[in-house]
């Protein structure tokens, strides 16, 4: 008999193919799909979990993953990007009251789109700057994610009093012309959100790498979650925005991401290129 040779792979080529095969996995046991997020990023939350669990390979997290959906669900907890703040960047909440508040001015209802909103500070920061420029009661916020846990914090409007210092500073610098304890009450160590500001925000779970757009939009916020997702992601992500965008709608990424080397980079005019604020044009 001929006899058969086996080639070790060396262990950095195992474990991408142990990480290919659980990501595979999950896409097609759950639905989620991290086939095409940046591999050192999902590579180092994989083995957060890993040591979480107290196992010692990525085949043993897979099988503990598709037989267990608590597992599962605390992965993608892994994998949900969560580092969030209201007003963050107080600067593009300035360039956005001094550029595209004139423009949702001109239209007779607003739709805002926050895709990747985690827990729901620069939802809350959206609305109160709506509600600061009188155009609160004429807008609908949608706000999405893939993180189910993260939404229901969202929708809470809950959050620590101790961030209330940073967030108030924020809020200054970013235009604000209220007092900032006007938008919230306290108890018990926590800041609690009015209701009234969450009265036209719609949560809903979706997935950016897999869902579809669900209706059309004046503005797509879309910042700081695309950094973790490779070309071919953000290339149809980009797509998904500008389809989802009406006729001038605009887009707003974050300082860390770009235009210029994606499939739409010739589909916008820059509305300021620091703040990466920019307006859809028609092919």
């Amino acid at each position: 008999m001929e006899k058969i040779v086996m080639h070790e792979k060396n262990p950095v080529d195992l474990e991408k193919i142990e990480i290919d095969l659980l990501l595979e996995g999950i896409y097609r046991h759950y639905g989620f799909d991290f086939r095409n997020y940046v591999f050192s990023s999902i590579r180092r939350r994989i083995w957060h979990r890993i040591y979480s669990e107290k196992l010692s390979s990525v085949s043993g997290l897979q099988e503990l993953v598709l037989h267990d959906p608590k597992i599962m669900r605390s992965l993608l907890e892994d994998f949900s990007i969560t580092v969030t703040e209201m007003f963050r960047d107080p600067s593009f909440y300035s360039a956005f009251r001094k550029k595209i508040i004139p423009i949702l001015k001109e239209y007779p209802t607003i739709r805002i789109w926050h895709a990747g909103c985690s827990t729901g500070e620069e939802v809350y920061s959206m609305a109160i700057l709506l509600y600061d420029e009188g155009l609160h009661k004429k807008a609908t916020l949608y706000a999405t994610d893939i993180n189910e846990s993260a939404l229901e914090t969202a929708k809470l409007g809950i959050f620590p009093l101790k961030k209330m210092q940073l967030y108030t500073k924020n809020y200054l610098h970013s235009g604000g012309r209220k007092a900032f304890t006007e938008y919230y009450t306290v108890k018990d160590n926590q800041a609690i959100f009015h209701a009234f500001l969450r009265e036209n925000v719609v949560f809903a779970q979706h997935n950016l790498a897999v869902d579809h757009s669900f209706n059309e939009f004046h503005v797509i916020l879309c910042r700081n979650v695309m950094i973790y997702f490779n070309s071919n992601l953000q290339n149809r992500v980009h797509e998904l925005f500008y389809n989802s965008l009406v006729s001038s709608g605009i887009l707003g990424i974050g300082k860390r991401e770009d235009l210029a080397f994606t499939s739409h980079s010739t589909c916008y005019e820059e509305m300021d290129s620091d703040e990466k604020l920019y307006r859809k044009m028609e092919h």
